[in-house]
Order: C-alpha cells, then structure tokens, then sequence
C-alpha cells in the first residue's frame, strides 16, 4: 500500500509540517568517540543518540561453560540525565536499572545478532553502547540504525589490520518509527507525535527487506489490518531510505 500526501482539505498537518511518508532530517557525524573502534552520533531530527562499538577478545562466561563456538555481541543503552526536558536520574543512582532501558538494550542486541554470523567473530565479543544525548522520540529507533554503522566500521577496520579474516555481518539493520497519530499513519514520530499517537509501532528491517522485528500496540485504542499494512509499506518506505544513508556513513568513516 503506496502512501499518500494528506489531502490539502484536511485539518490534518503534523506538527513540523513534514509529510506522512517524509523522514526527519537523520545525520550520521562519525567518529564522535575518539577512543571506540567505531562511533557515530546518529541524529533523527532532534534525536540525538552517540554509539560506539569496541571488540574484546574474551566471551562471556556462559559460551565458555557450554562451548559455544564463536562469538558474541552485546548492547547497552542510556538515556543521560541532560537528554529530556526534565532531568533523568541516573541508574547507578537508582540502584537499579530502569525496564525500559533493559527492554531497548535487549532490542539493540536482538536486531544486530539477527544480521550477524557469530561464528565468525572467533572468541570476541562485540560491544555497542548507545547513550541518548538528546530525545525527541524514536531513540530506539536511531540507536539501532547508529548502532549498526558504528560496529560497521568497527568490524571493517579490524578486517583491513588483519585482525579479522572476514565480515561477520551478513546484511544491514536499521530501524524506524511509525504510528496513527490524527486518525492518520504516519512515519518516524517526533515527541509530540508519539505522545499522542494512537498507535505506536516500531519496525526493525534488514537490508534485504526482512523484518527482525515489529513492536505495535495500540493506546488505548484498536487499530485495522489496513492500517497495520499502512504502517508496514511506511515503515519499510523509510528505512530504504536509511539503508542508503548508513552505507554513505560507513563509507565515510572508513576514509
């Protein structure tokens, strides 16, 4: 189902006057971490989020017990105080860590082991850390499509030093937020939208135009089949579209 440009005898308008189907503006400054082997700071409009990625030569204790072959690749994700309007309380000062940052981290994790061999990635550990410096919805999102090109680059420079034989990354990730915000599917909410969308979905989609996974949940609300295709053929629109823009990035950084 092809989108289409709201009809200009609506009241409908989004909130900064994007169309349905139009991306914020996203950006990748690459190299933000000096000291990771890979980093990006990937912005979706005003969702800012730095990831880095570094590799170590050691697996975690389960895969030595049980003899797994290979390795692994684990996610972190934080939201810094400074990143919301009003002030975050860090986890450590919590004493524990948030459920929702343990869900995003998980989600993180899910979606590059989709794309990843880890059987060639012998006896490492491949880390991602993703901290939101700024949010405006969609960090999720933006951590997992800047997640990518940091351990992008990671991987492909231990490739050219030798360290490495071969990519393990068997395609790309990315991902992207749509919803029904106004009675009407839209793609890559900012904060007003997502907090008053009716339906809230996040997508994650390979390369090769493969689902990794599809989170969707109505608030409190129902939603159709048609709309739930709406949303699919909007999702998958956008993240082409991101496709493109992480390989510029990752041919970027490899400069």
């Amino acid at each position: 189902m092809k989108s289409s440009p709201p009809d200009p005898n609506s009241p409908f308008e989004r909130p900064d006057g994007r169309q349905v189907d139009a991306l914020r503006p996203i950006d990748f400054q690459i190299g933000i971490a000096p000291h990771a082997l890979g980093s990006v700071l990937v912005s979706f409009g005003n969702t800012r989020v730095i990831c880095a990625a570094s590799l170590e030569n050691r697996i975690p204790g389960w895969m030595r017990a049980q003899g797994v072959e290979g390795g692994w690749l684990t996610a972190e994700y934080s939201m810094l105080p400074y990143s919301t309007l009003d002030r975050k309380a860090r986890d450590s000062s919590r004493g524990k860590v948030d459920g929702r940052t343990v869900e995003i981290q998980r989600l993180i994790g899910r979606s590059l082991r989709a794309v990843l061999d880890l059987k060639k990635l012998p006896a490492q550990s491949l880390w991602v850390d993703c901290d939101v410096l700024q949010a405006d919805g969609g960090t999720r999102t933006a951590s997992i499509t800047g997640a990518y090109v940091a351990a992008q680059i990671a991987i492909q420079k231990k490739i050219a030093s030798g360290e490495l034989k071969e990519n393990p990354f068997r395609d790309s990730v990315a991902a992207v937020s749509v919803g029904v915000f106004k009675d009407t599917p839209v793609l890559d909410l900012n904060y007003p939208e997502d907090k008053d969308a009716s339906v809230d979905a996040n997508l994650v989609m390979t390369g090769g135009g493969q689902f990794v996974e599809v989170q969707s949940s109505g608030e409190e609300a129902t939603f159709s089949p048609q709309q739930l295709d709406s949303l699919l053929s909007l999702g998958a629109k956008g993240i082409n579209e991101i496709i493109q823009l992480q390989q510029d990035a990752i041919q970027a950084g490899l400069v």
